[in-house]
Formats: structure tokens, sequence, C-alpha cells
């Protein structure tokens, strides 16, 4: 389990990937984490469609990461559209693979399913899954340094993140963020809260122009200028511009790391190389 790994290391660094929409190309998943492995994360989580769509392809790549690789795992789940039913078999698939791990999630609404449905989902919050899951397994969170986009304050949602925790959630991934001191006080917050589980700092880098506002309206957080500055140099130069985008987000991580964050998550994005510049370099 990944509650084994904080005992062994002071920081645990960790990577994402995510199973394709096309099941045509889910080989390149395959071929991405055989080089990904290279970089030695202490686990790789595996991300799950809204709507339950890739929920096969994320039990079979996160076996595939346990299994063969002999690395950790954590499968992604979402409550959007998920059914006790559903669960149940999620559940029983990811002990037939010997997979210990779940991140529980509420989930963005799928596209194809109407807003009333979304809001009569039989799990209404993560921590409504978390509790349902049980145990028997490690259970992840995640959380946002600045503000989940639902919440009405940062108050509000420490508290809500408390639910989590109760509800047996043992480790806080961050959702992504540029500004490493809003992150800090984002935990100090925590700690003032009573909230002392492992907090995982998400990166990110910002590798095209037209990424930024994407980002921004995922994760909801603020652009600082020195990264702006970057962006706007190398607007014109796709090549210079992921170079400096990954540049950024290596700082981010050797600030975090020099500021004894539990661990550092890079959402890779799939992309092997972005991968193996970010975490080979000290």
């Amino acid at each position: 389990m990944i509650s084994d790994i904080f005992k062994e290391k002071r920081t645990i660094y960790s990577l994402e990937v995510f199973p394709p929409k096309k099941t045509d190309d889910v080989q390149l998943v395959y071929d991405a984490i055989d080089e990904m492995k290279s970089c030695n994360p202490d686990f790789i989580s595996v991300t799950y469609g809204a709507g339950g769509g890739t929920s096969k392809e994320t039990i079979a790549i996160a076996s595939y990461i346990k299994n063969k690789c002999k690395i950790e795992s954590l499968a992604h789940l979402t409550c959007a559209a998920l059914t006790e039913e559903a669960l149940l078999g999620y559940i029983d698939a990811m002990k037939s693979n010997g997979l210990e791990n779940i991140l529980a999630l509420r989930g963005d609404k799928p596209r194809d399913i109407s807003q009333e449905k979304f809001d009569s989902r039989y799990y209404k919050h993560a921590s409504d899954l978390a509790r349902a899951i049980g145990k028997g397994f490690f259970i992840a969170g995640a959380c946002y340094p600045e503000k989940h986009p639902d919440a009405v304050s940062i108050e509000e949602d420490i508290n809500n993140l408390k639910k989590k925790i109760d509800a047996g959630v043992s480790m806080l991934t961050s959702q992504m963020f540029f500004d490493n001191e809003k992150f800090y006080r984002f935990t100090e917050m925590l700690e003032k809260a009573g909230i002392n589980v492992p907090v995982l700092a998400g990166i990110m880098p910002i590798t095209t122009a037209n990424q930024v506002k994407t980002m921004v309206e995922l994760s909801s957080a603020s652009t600082p200028d020195e990264l702006l500055k970057r962006i706007d140099k190398y607007r014109d130069n796709p090549d210079d511009l992921k170079k400096a985008g990954v540049e950024y987000a290596i700082m981010q991580k050797l600030d975090l790391v020099r500021h004894g964050v539990k661990g550092v998550h890079l959402y890779a994005m799939n992309k092997p190389d972005i991968a193996k510049t970010f975490f080979n370099a000290s």
C-alpha cells in the first residue's frame, strides 16, 4: 500500500497517466509507462472517466503498473455516475487484480448526462464514496490549494476536507497550482484545522500557450507574473515555451522539496519526455 511508502521515505514522488478515449490508442499509455519507469516514481495514479467510460482500462492499466512494473498504482474512482452495484463491481475488480489504493473523487459532470441526473447521483460527495469503499484499501482524496470552485470559502472547503478524512481518506493530492506560497499557506491552514494526513503537491508544466486558460479553469489556480512573463516571451516559439514551462515546474518542485513537503505529484499527461526532465532535475 502507499501508506507503507510514507514510512520509508521523507519525500515521495508520483505521476499520473490517463486512459485514452479511444481504446485503439491504449497501447500508447503502456508505452509511456514503460518509458516513465526510469523516473522511479513511488506510485503512478491512473485516471477514471467522469462517466466511468474508462473504468475497465483504469483497472487494467493500474494492474499493469502494479503487477508488471512492480510500482504501486493508485486507481481513480469518481462518483458522478456511480451506482452501488458499479462500486461493488469496481472493488471486486480491484481485489482480483491485487490493487489496494483508490483515489476517491466526486468528479465533474459528464457531458452526456443531464444536470438533473448528475444532481441525483447515488454518491453525492467524495466523502460518501470513501465511506462506502470502507476498510481494506488505502483511500486518497483531492484538494484545492486555492479553494474548490464550488466552495463558498476556503474555510468551508477545509471543513469538507475534514469530512473526507473522517470518512477514511489517508492522503490528499492537490490540484495543480503555480504559486508555491499559496500551497504553503493552504497546508498551514490544514494543520491548524487538525488535518494531519500527507498532502502531495500537484504540479503540471505549462507546455503550450493555450494550456493556461484551460488549467486555470480546471484548478482555480492563480497564475504568477513570473510564469506569465515566460509564456508571453516564448508565445511564438513552441519549443522554447515548452522548455520554459518545464523549467518553471522544476523550480516549483525544488522549492517544495526544500520546504519539506510530503510528496510531489506530476500531472505527466502521458508524456515521458516531460516526466524524465522533471524528475531528473536537481
